[in-house]
């Protein structure tokens, strides 16, 4: 980190802090009724597998998507199928595993086809939930059935929009129906007032020993059986003059060998945990390496722009040199090099006095605040001898500030913002750490156009 004349501050999260989600968002509905497509027309992108064959969704899929300032955990789910035997009877599960943790459901109905008796079942489960629901009238593509969506009031539900999930028709008001029925923002805010450290990992890499060694007790259930936790555990911490809250978390499977019921709830658990933790601890198997499981839950941990501490467990078990294993994990994870890691062993307590301290060093980088006038005048020391340009275009930057903290975001007002190129988001992003720091943690970057 280069020395300059303005120190840059840290500071405690502030009640301007980015869009952190606030709540969980279930589609649910019978097979083919469009779930999929609205659950990528919200996301913007391709994600689920749309086609037209009932019941190609099987296990959830999960998306966080931003809205007007608020932000939420959308969940796509398999179709309730009449039948329950074999694989509808794990859908089924899925759905109700996604309707428990929901904090919002959207009710997805096929406009043309009306109400069916299958729709007046499934809608009388979600009235026992006590839970908003919203009804999404989907496939509502002219006027004739724009006036079969009202049709859809006589279930007993308040809200009910109409749209097209096909051709993007209706979903700005089917993000206004659910953000109205998301908690206060304050109320999620307010959590980050203690930092929150949760423990993620595959199953069995040691988890809960890493915590009960911590801690000094049996605070969680330890078994060579992958899974046993189910639960994300809370727990706070003392140490020296500090406090935290570290959450364990069950295990994190591939999507494919996440079972229905009690396994798929733990890892909806999981997700939760790293929405409301400000720095994830993931634990490795040092004798196994960094797998690509281990890089997937990397890549969740970075999606929710949560600060990264990974934990190379069962030290005890290899022979190796430390100096080597942490440039292995390192250049594994490229694309989060920032990334400190420390190795340990929850069986032997060797290095666990260096957890916690560094997990207290990112969740301080995370609060790191630089001035606006320092961030410009590196700014214009990093485009002295440099043209950003894409396709012949030229990408003009006229002055940058950090909006906020936790995550750290940097808005850059533009002549272009789609004149951005990937290579100049990258470029701004190493010269920012490579002067300020921000280890662990990922920053933000905004483009505005300077003209708007």
């Amino acid at each position: 980190m280069s020395t300059t004349s303005d120190q840059p501050e840290i500071e405690a999260p502030a009640a301007t802090i980015a869009a952190t989600p606030s709540g969980i968002v279930a589609l649910v509905g019978r097979p083919n009724v469009g779930k999929s497509s609205i659950f990528n027309r919200l996301l913007g992108q391709r994600q689920a597998v749309v086609e037209d064959v009932p019941g190609t969704t099987r296990d959830r899929v999960y998306g966080v998507v931003e809205w007007q300032d608020r932000a939420f955990t959308v969940t796509d789910t398999g179709g309730i199928a009449d039948e329950r035997d074999g694989l509808a009877e794990s859908v089924f599960g899925q759905v109700q595993t996604a309707v428990e943790e929901a904090t919002v459901i959207v009710f997805v109905l096929d406009t043309p086809d009306g109400i069916t008796p299958q729709d007046e079942e499934i809608a009388a489960l979600l009235r026992k939930t006590k839970k908003p629901v919203v009804i999404a009238a989907n496939k509502t593509d002219n006027q004739h059935t724009h006036l079969q969506s009202y049709d859809f009031y006589s279930l007993g539900f308040a809200d009910v929009v109409s749209l097209s999930a096909l051709h993007g028709l209706g979903s700005g008001d089917l993000l206004d129906a659910i953000c109205a029925h998301l908690p206060p923002v304050e109320a999620t805010e307010s959590e980050l007032a203690l930092p929150q450290f949760a423990i993620v990992g595959r199953p069995n890499v040691g988890k809960s020993a890493l915590l009960n060694a911590l801690l000094g007790h049996e605070r969680t259930i330890v078994s060579d059986i992958p899974g046993t936790t189910r639960d994300s555990i809370d727990t706070v911490v003392t140490y020296g003059e500090d406090t935290a809250l570290l959450i364990d978390t069950a295990g994190i499977r591939r999507r494919g060998k996440v079972e229905r019921g009690v396994e798929s709830h733990s890892v909806l658990r999981t997700l939760r945990a790293l929405e409301r933790c400000n720095v994830a601890l993931l634990v490795v198997d040092a004798a196994e390496g960094l797998t690509a499981q281990d890089i997937h839950i990397a890549g969740y941990v970075n999606e929710a722009y949560k600060g990264l501490v990974v934990l190379i467990n069962k030290w005890d078990l290899v022979d190796a040199d430390a100096g080597e294993v942490k440039r292995l994990v390192q250049g594994r994870l490229r694309w989060m090099p920032h990334a400190p890691s420390v190795v340990i062993s929850a069986k032997s307590g060797y290095h666990l006095g260096h957890i916690l301290p560094a997990a207290m060093q990112v969740f301080a980088e995370r609060g790191r605040r630089i001035t606006t006038g320092t961030l410009n005048r590196t700014l214009r020391a990093w485009l002295a001898n440099r043209t950003l340009s894409s396709k012949r275009r030229r990408l003009s930057i006229y002055y940058v500030t950090q909006a906020r903290t936790h995550p750290p975001t940097f808005i850059f007002s533009v002549n272009d913002p789609a004149r951005v190129h990937f290579s100049h988001r990258r470029f701004l992003e190493n010269n920012i750490r490579r002067h300020f720091g921000f280890d662990g943690t990922p920053i933000r970057l905004l483009f505005h156009d300077h003209h708007a």
